[in-house]
């Protein structure tokens, strides 16, 4: 305002300034000119025609000068006038300046206030929210409960490029996102049919990513439970959701389009299986050399059938062998002949995975391109070398004590025994060959399953044998389902072998392991059934109650060392 009223303030005198210069310009020229006639008139004067013009000039001008004085005079007050109304404006503008001014710096002392306010009960409720999560993981462990986290996707090009044999009604709000973070552990999805109110329903889970999160933060809450292998605690994770719905890049990462393997270029987007083997060989590296060993195998189940990735012929050259799932003597499942290949380093399990992915089934469907058509389960098996001597003396020691001398030899892998003389963990002599004889194997297992997606034969257009295909998944999927109401209904009889699948994985889920089952869903409003199938699943895994997860047993930690 103080700007605005200098310029309207200068700009009115310099006009009435130049108005005044014009009329004295005029006044001026005037003068000169009667100036002019009165020397004509001298020489004029005899002439009475020339003295009256010049008493008629002479009247003339003195009109002329008295009106001039007089627009002076009243062009000079005007000015007056007008100059003391700037000024009480300029002043008035000035004191209003002042005041918001005040008021503008006690605004911001009152901000200042609420927000540091504000970051302390944020950090407040951070810190009670950790409290109530440590808290609830402790009530999970105790109660054997499963842990379920929800990641939802953001929306794909493929979205909208897709879906031309959609229903009329589901078509309608085509790209429309249905399905929210709420925070942290709510998801809330927007239910809606035509001809009736919308309703919001809200699931609840130990934890949900929003479509911005990204592939470090997930792991990043995935990570403390690695820390059980070494801990002497099997852990199980696994991804399920439909077809599309971001399950392999999540556990794997994106995939190259020629070999369908998937690419380590950007390790900001690895998934969770390299990531949780770097993790693991990273707590290994912390461990006594020697004393531990890590074998990677590779299976997938394919319609209803397990094979072995990782297996070679008489070349050497990987392909997919089929294999059959037993129960033990102890009521374990087991894969006989399954090939385990030890590895010393991420980049060799990275290498086998990759192997092993070249040999997964997958079709493409009118909902993704690349639809796995098989369950993949990567298991990373941790064998700890343990004195004999130190395990506990209670009956359950006991008997697990028993039990390893029974199903486990006290030799270390083939790979090495090749590699013996180039390390000095690894025995080479009489005396430590000795010592190897009395001690013990502990192994622990790490399963990552990456399942197939759940599919609705009318939205992803199979037929021939990709229908076939997809009615193996449904019903392998439906018997995890099966299997997971069982347990939580405690039934007596819990139908494992109804499929391969939850034969294969059925010592994770029945309370043999730390489990942990990560959701993926889309947002998008034509996949609502889909993903109202795949929360509902989530939930009903979440009330499971396994009892407390049993731990291998290991020696005393000073013993140990």
């Amino acid at each position: 305002k103080r700007e605005r009223f200098k310029v309207t303030f200068l700009g009115d005198f310099f006009s009435f300034f130049k108005q005044y210069q014009g009329l004295a310009g005029r006044s001026t020229n005037e003068v000169l000119q009667l100036y002019s006639a009165h020397g004509q008139q001298q020489k004029l004067q005899r002439s009475s025609v020339v003295t009256q013009l010049h008493g008629a000039i002479k009247k003339r001008l003195k009109q002329d000068l008295k009106s001039l004085h007089s627009f002076a005079l009243e062009l000079s007050k005007d000015f007056q006038h007008q100059s003391k109304t700037y000024l009480y404006q300029v002043l008035a503008a000035v004191q209003g300046i002042q005041l918001q001014n005040e008021a503008m710096q006690m605004f911001q002392i009152k901000a200042f206030d609420l927000e540091q306010s504000l970051q302390e009960v944020t950090e407040k409720y951070e810190k009670e929210k950790q409290k109530r999560r440590a808290l609830h993981n402790s009530l999970v462990e105790l109660r054997g409960n499963i842990r379920v986290h929800c990641r939802i996707r953001p929306l794909l090009p493929f979205d909208t490029a897709a879906g031309h044999s959609i229903s009329q009604d589901r078509h309608r709000n085509f790209s429309e996102k249905v399905a929210h973070a709420a925070d942290d552990e709510t998801v809330l999805v927007k239910c809606s049919r035509p001809g009736h109110a919308s309703i919001n329903k809200t699931f609840q889970f130990e934890r949900v990513y929003n479509a911005s999160e990204s592939q470090d933060t997930v792991f990043a809450d995935v990570a403390p439970l690695l820390t059980s292998l070494l801990d002497g605690y099997n852990v199980c994770i696994m991804a399920y959701g439909q077809t599309g719905s971001g399950k392999t890049y999540t556990m794997l990462g994106p995939q190259l389009e020629e070999n369908f393997a998937f690419s380590i270029e950007d390790e900001s987007e690895l998934g969770i299986i390299p990531r949780a083997t770097q993790e693991v060989f990273r707590l290994v590296s912390e461990k006594p050399p020697g004393s531990y060993w890590v074998e990677v195998s590779v299976v997938e189940v394919y319609n209803n059938e397990i094979f072995d990735l990782l297996a070679k012929d008489s070349c050497g050259k990987v392909f997919g062998v089929k294999r059959d799932v037993v129960t033990t003597r102890e009521g374990k499942s087991d894969v006989p002949l399954l090939t385990h290949e030890t590895v010393e380093n991420a980049s060799e399990f990275l290498h086998l995975v990759n192997k092993g992915l070249q040999l997964r089934v997958r079709h493409p469907t009118l909902v993704h391109a690349h639809s796995s058509r098989s369950h993949l389960v990567v298991t990373l098996t941790i064998t700890t070398m343990v004195s004999g001597d130190n395990f506990g003396t209670s009956w359950e020691d006991e008997q697990n004590s028993q039990r390893l001398n029974k199903e486990v030899s006290c030799t270390f892998p083939q790979k090495m025994r090749d590699n013996k003389s180039t390390s000095s963990s690894r025995a080479s002599s009489p005396a430590q060959l000795e010592a190897t004889e009395k001690l013990k194997q502990v192994k622990t297992r790490l399963q990552l399953v990456d399942l197939a997606g759940s599919e609705c034969v009318g939205m992803s257009g199979v037929t021939g044998a990709a229908l076939r295909e997809t009615s193996f998944i449904n019903r392998s999927l439906s018997a995890l389902a099966d299997v997971l109401g069982a347990i939580a209904e405690q039934r007596s009889h819990v139908p494992y072998r109804n499929s391969k699948l939850t034969h294969l994985l059925q010592d994770s889920v029945g309370g043999d392991a730390k489990l942990l089952v990560m959701l993926c869903i889309s947002p998008d409003q034509k996949y609502l059934t889909e993903s109202m199938q795949s929360l509902g699943f989530g939930t009903r895994a979440r009330q499971v109650q396994r009892g407390q997860v049993k731990k291998k047993n290991f020696p005393v930690q000073s013993k140990a060392k």
